[in-house]
């Protein structure tokens, strides 16, 4: 049975692991707390691993895992410098040192982000754009993302645009205050939590298939637009004001051409799909 060690089962992880363990992959998850793993565990049946990707020591249960797969996907511990390096330069390098010795190891995915391409631009900035990190950010996930370069096996950095979904309701919350939206009206650029969730699956199954799969995928949907477009059309769902509308500004606007090209369906591939799912109801 093909076993995938999911590093990081937050929000993303979780979903990701339950749609693998539907699809009868052998999932292991790791945590940072025993309390959270004994509960995951216990919800959808998901081996769990207690263990700080910051410890090496704490690590050492995974050299004898020898999963087929690693999906990486973390989420630093603050925004500061300190806490991307700590999470996804020394944690990504700290977990890969595990499996030197896992003739078995397949494919490795980094959950990266757009934060990487830091540039203002009108135009579509797909894969092939150089990545040029505005902020510390985005630099330490690229040099996170260089890390997988000298691995012998396969492996793909996702660049996740901004996620929604349940629990992710910032934009919905913020459609609720007329007077504190931005002041700038930026491109923006969204995924869904649950569309981000099974592309990852899908391309899990695709590298099972024999399927070729890319060494870089933005994932996003089809539709970037200005955030006041996003923000007054939420603010008309929940029957509130809008401030008055700024031309869109700075920014970035992202292609998915080439995640679609394999194939994959988005559920949701635009804000009003997806956002319609987590609107409350309108009292009549």
């Amino acid at each position: 049975m093909t076993k995938v060690l999911i590093v990081g089962l937050g929000d993303l992880g979780a979903e990701t692991a339950r749609r693998l363990a539907q699809s009868g992959i052998q999932v292991v998850g790791l945590r940072r707390t025993v309390a959270a793993a004994m509960e995951q565990s216990a919800n959808d049946g998901t081996g769990m691993i207690a263990a700080d990707v910051t410890q090496p020591s704490t690590l050492t249960g995974l050299e004898s895992l020898c999963p087929d797969m690693i999906v990486y996907c973390v989420a630093a511990g603050g925004q500061t410098d300190a806490e991307y390096k700590a999470a996804y330069v020394d944690g990504l390098r700290n977990v890969l040192a595990t499996q030197v010795n896992n003739s078995r190891l397949k494919h490795v995915f980094f959950v990266s982000s757009s934060r990487v391409y830091g540039q203002d631009s009108q135009a579509l900035l797909d894969e092939n754009t150089p990545a040029l990190p505005a902020d510390f950010g985005g630099q330490r996930l690229l040099e996170a993302e260089h890390l997988l370069q000298a691995l012998p096996c396969g492996t793909t950095v996702l660049r996740l645009s901004g996620i929604y979904g349940p629990g992710r309701l910032r934009m919905l919350n913020l459609a609720k205050s007329p007077g504190h939206w931005p002041k700038q009206n930026t491109w923006s650029n969204r995924i869904h939590r649950d569309d981000a969730a099974a592309f990852i699956a899908f391309l899990i199954h695709q590298v099972l298939a024999g399927s070729t799969v890319q060494s870089c995928y933005i994932v996003t949907d089809s539709r970037p637009v200005p955030q006041y477009e996003v923000l007054s059309w939420l603010a008309a769902q929940l029957q509130m004001p809008k401030p008055a509308q700024l031309p869109a500004s700075a920014g970035k606007r992202l292609s998915n051409s080439n995640m679609l090209a394999t194939g994959f369906k988005l559920q949701y591939a635009d804000y009003e799909a997806g956002y319609r799912t987590l609107l409350p109801p309108i009292p009549d």
